[in-house]
């Protein structure tokens, strides 16, 4: 059965099944066409660890999707209703998942959850898992498996394969007005004290395109995480502006936290320009809503992952995003 638009908004997704390693996982390329040589090398990491299956699609292309439409829902369907594939990475992102959406077996996936690997455009994909009561993983598309340290890599199969796994992503203490960050110690309770919710999230531009559909995800005592690359501060703006002005349970308003990976490339044209972090500490922050900044994740040199659906922990004061396990069983 396709998605008919009607969605769960269950409060907790459930985990899904741990991954062993000689599992077998399926590559699936829902969005744009992935370059061969960085997909080869993306393949050769997985294929030290589990057995593929790559869709019959993954080097096809037809302008900026990789396949038409028909093409590449069929493949993702294929994947999710197959007993025998136990995760599903997306070989790159691009555009084009949105086109899809309505057509996904959202039966096939409750029946049998697998966890669904990508982030950048695959975002409208994790959102759809995580409506339909399923723990997604926003974390490194199969293109970029080949380039990142090791430490990430080894992070994401951990993810995978724990369940007791609980890391910590640490970035930079928090902020809770445009400026100067506040320091430790100085009274500002927006950055002392640690504040818990789900965490979901994901590339900015793609929660600004699902604003208003069957896909968006629950905002209200969420902790937002968010990403973008080569986005001007006032399109940043336009974006958070959005989903502030969501109905209430989507709105940025009901945020508990907010942790934010890397901006590259979004750097303000104009001399005097507010940077990108300014323009998203100023749309996000509130009292008592604490921001936590460049966390490893996004489109630059690191993309750590992180699961959208289980509670988390955001630290302001030490700069730390945690979650206690539950992301697999």
């Amino acid at each position: 059965m396709v998605d008919t638009g009607t969605v769960m908004l269950e409060r907790t997704p459930c985990p899904v099944p741990a991954l062993r390693p000689g599992d077998s996982v399926a590559v699936v390329a829902p969005a744009g066409p992935a370059p061969q040589s960085d997909l080869s090398a993306g393949l050769a990491q997985l294929e030290s660890r589990y057995r593929v299956r790559p869709a019959e699609n993954l080097f096809v292309r037809e302008g900026y999707l990789a396949g038409s439409d028909e093409r590449r829902r069929d493949a993702l369907n294929r994947a999710l209703s197959d007993p025998d594939v136990r995760a599903i990475f997306c070989a790159r992102g691009g555009y084009g998942v949105q086109r899809i959406l309505s057509g996904l077996d959202a039966d096939a996936l409750r029946a049998d959850p697998k966890p669904i690997i990508g982030f950048s455009d695959i975002t409208a994909l994790l959102c759809w898992a995580r409506v339909h009561g399923v723990v997604a993983i926003h974390g490194p598309v199969v293109t970029q498996l080949g380039r990142l340290p090791q430490s990430d890599l080894e992070h994401l199969f951990r993810l995978l394969e724990e369940p007791d796994y609980a890391p910590r992503m640490t970035g930079s203490p928090g902020s809770s007005s445009v400026g100067s960050p506040p320091q430790p110690g100085s009274g500002d309770q927006t950055l002392e004290v640690p504040v818990e919710g789900l965490l979901t999230g994901g590339n900015l531009s793609l929660l600004g395109a699902l604003a208003g559909s069957p896909w968006a995800p629950v905002l209200d005592g969420a902790i937002l995480a968010v990403e973008d690359v080569a986005e001007a501060p006032y399109r940043l703006d336009r974006l958070l502006t959005t989903l502030r002005h969501q109905p209430q349970t989507h709105s940025t308003d009901t945020l508990v936290g907010v942790a934010v990976g890397e901006l590259p490339g979004c750097a303000a044209p104009e001399a005097g320009g507010l940077s990108p972090l300014e323009v998203v500490t100023e749309r996000l922050t509130a009292p008592g809503r604490p921001l936590v900044s460049t966390l490893p994740f996004g489109h630059g040199a690191r993309n750590a992952a992180f699961p959208i659906g289980v509670r988390a922990r955001l630290e302001p004061a030490a700069g730390i995003l945690a979650w206690d396990g539950g992301v697999v069983r």
